[in-house]
């Protein structure tokens, strides 16, 4: 069985070299299924947030680690939809930059945190990130395509959050949900820093 500390530098080092190969779309088509899918992942706002959904979702167990995911999901396409068709949503980026924050303190806080309220955030911050994806849509974009994309991207971010945190505690016991919630602080870090650079 390997340590704590060689899957945590595993982890990482994984995300170091997913980070510049998938930070831009590229070619692909605007009106594509693989731009919608790379648009969650062009930013570390986005993977950020989608992680710490999973992330926060596993702390607190139960029926959160599927109500929550899937309530982003819904709020997102709904936001999505919004910002396709130009309707406004103020402070886009800031409630986003938020959002990061606050899935971060509440992966560290873990159990602590009821699953209505882990619902109430995730209906929340998807508005502000489906608008976003929603407003890179373009008049000759796909909608249905472009959406499919990014709810796939998304529900595989999810899932990966979900997935790391519940394998590190059950293979580290309290190490593993330790670090889980240590790395919700350091989220939390980095969207103090957004948010700072905003205001």
């Amino acid at each position: 069985m390997r340590s704590l500390p060689t899957v945590a530098l595993s982890a990482a080092a994984l995300g170091l070299l997913a980070t510049p190969a998938l930070a831009h779309t590229g070619g692909a088509p605007a009106a594509s299924a693989i731009a919608g899918f790379l648009h969650p992942l062009s930013g570390v706002d986005h993977v950020l947030t989608m992680i710490s959904v999973g992330t926060m979702a596993a702390l607190v167990g139960g029926r959160a680690m599927w109500s929550v995911p899937s309530a982003f999901i819904a709020v997102m396409l709904l936001g999505a939809i919004a910002g396709a068709t130009g309707m406004a949503l103020p402070m886009v980026e800031l409630g986003i930059a938020v959002s990061i924050v606050a899935l971060g303190v509440a992966t560290a806080f873990g159990r602590s945190v009821p699953e209505s309220a882990a619902v109430a955030m995730a209906v929340v911050f998807a508005a502000f990130h489906g608008h976003a994806h929603g407003s890179e849509i373009g008049m000759t974009t796909s909608a249905a395509e472009f959406g499919a994309g990014f709810v796939v991207a998304t529900a595989t971010l999810h899932a990966a959050g979900l997935f790391a945190a519940k394998l590190l505690s059950r293979q580290f016991a309290a190490t593993g949900t330790a670090t889980v919630r240590l790395a919700g602080v350091g989220v939390a870090a980095v969207g103090v820093g957004m948010v700072g650079a905003m205001l």
